[in-house]
C-alpha cells in the first residue's frame, strides 16, 4: 500500500512519514505543493494526507481536483490542518475529504485514522474491481445474447432466415403493407424432385445444393427489405415489399434462371438434367380476412400449380 503525503513543510512530511513507517507497513511518496502532488498520483496510491494550508493552490482546491476526477475519485483524503472551526471543516469535507487530522499531529491517533481510511480504501478499490468484473461479465453476455439471438434468426445448413424469423418478418412487413396501403408480395419455391436427387447422390450432396441455392437466390435478391428464408427442408420462401404480382413473377424468373444455371447435375429428374425449382408467387389481398397464412397458403397451392404443369416453371395464384 502507498501514501501520498502533500505538505509544503518538509518538517512536517518528515514527522508524519516517520509516524507512520514506525506503526504500519506501507510506501510512503512526499509532495511540496499541490501541483507536484497531483502528478505523483497514480493508481497505486491507496491514501492522500493533503495539507490545507499551502501557497499558490490549498488544499481545498486540490482536494476538490482529485475528487473532480474520475481516475483519483475513489481515493480516500485525510487532511492535515492548524485549524479545527467548524467553517473549515465544512469546506473541507464539501471538497470530499474523508477525515481530517489537526496539526500538531498525534502519533496515535494519526496511525489509527490511517489505518481505517486505508482499510476504506482497499474496500473501495475492491468494489470498483467487482464492478468492472460484473460489467466484463455483463458485456460478455450481451455478446452471448446477442448471438443466441442471431443464431434464432438464422437457418443452421443454408446461414440464410429459418422459417421462424421469417414469420416475424412477414407479420411485420404485413402491418406495414396494411399501414401504407402499398403491395406486398411472396414468393414461395422447393427443388424439383429433390428425393430422387438424395437417393442417388447422397444427403451430403443433397446440402451443398441447398446451400448452393440459398445462396444464389439470396445474392439476387438486391432491394434492403427483400429477403429470402429457407421454410423447410428444400423449400424457401422470399418476401417482396412493395411489390406487385407482375413484379414478383419478374423476380420468380429471374431466381428460377439463375438455379438452372447453376448447372448442378440431376440425372433422375423428368424435368431437366439439372437442377431446378418450381415456384409460385401471391400477393396480399385487400379483403378483411386476408391474413399473412393465408398469403402463405396461396403461394403454395401456386407452387402445386407449377409441379402439374411441369415444374421448373413460376406460377401467380389465381382465384379462378
Amino acid at each position: 500500500m502507498a501514501i501520498l503525503i502533500i505538505d509544503d513543510s518538509v518538517d512536517s512530511q518528515l514527522l508524519v512519514k516517520h509516524y507512520l513507517q514506525q506503526q504500519l507497513n506501507v510506501d510512503i511518496i512526499t509532495a511540496n505543493s499541490a501541483d507536484e502532488g497531483l502528478v505523483k498520483i497514480t493508481d497505486n496510491i491507496d491514501l492522500i494526507i493533503l495539507d490545507i494550508l499551502m501557497p499558490y493552490k490549498d488544499g481545498i482546491s486540490t482536494c476538490k481536483e482529485i475528487k473532480a476526477n474520475a481516475k483519483t475519485a475513489d481515493i480516500p483524503i485525510m487532511i492535515i490542518t492548524r485549524y479545527s472551526d467548524p467553517q473549515t471543516l465544512e469546506a473541507a469535507f464539501a471538497a470530499g475529504a474523508s477525515d481530517f487530522i489537526k496539526k500538531p499531529v498525534n502519533k496515535l491517533e494519526l496511525c489509527a485514522r490511517v489505518r481505517s481510511l486505508l482499510q476504506l480504501s482497499q474496500e473501495m478499490k475492491s468494489r470498483k474491481a467487482r464492478e468492472q468484473e460484473l460489467k466484463a461479465l455483463n458485456a460478455e453476455l450481451q455478446v452471448m445474447n446477442e448471438t443466441l439471438r442471431k443464431l434464432s434468426m438464422v437457418d443452421g445448413l443454408t446461414g440464410i432466415a429459418n422459417r421462424r424469423y421469417f414469420n416475424d418478418c412477414l407479420e411485420s412487413e404485413w402491418q406495414r403493407s396494411i399501414r401504407n396501403n402499398t403491395p406486398l408480395a411472396i414468393v414461395f419455391f422447393d427443388i424439383d424432385h429433390f428425393k430422387l436427387y438424395n437417393d442417388r447422390y447422397g444427403h451430403q450432396c443433397g446440402d451443398d445444393t441447398l446451400i448452393s441455392i440459398a445462396k444464389a437466390t439470396a445474392d439476387k435478391l438486391n432491394r434492403p427489405g427483400d429477403f429470402v428464408a429457407r421454410y423447410g427442408g428444400e423449400e424457401f420462401i422470399i418476401i417482396l415489399p412493395e411489390t406487385n404480382l407482375q413484379g414478383a413473377y419478374y423476380v420468380a424468373e429471374q431466381l428460377r434462371a439463375n438455379v438452372e444455371q447453376l448447372r448442378i447435375a440431376h440425372t433422375d429428374s423428368v424435368v431437366s438434367g439439372v437442377v431446378t425449382i418450381s415456384l409460385g408467387v401471391a400477393e396480399r389481398l385487400t379483403r378483411d380476412k386476408d391474413s399473412p397464412a393465408k398469403l402463405i397458403e396461396r403461394a403454395d397451392k401456386a407452387v402445386y400449380q407449377a409441379k402439374r404443369n411441369g415444374r421448373n416453371r413460376t406460377e401467380i395464384y389465381c382465384e379462378c
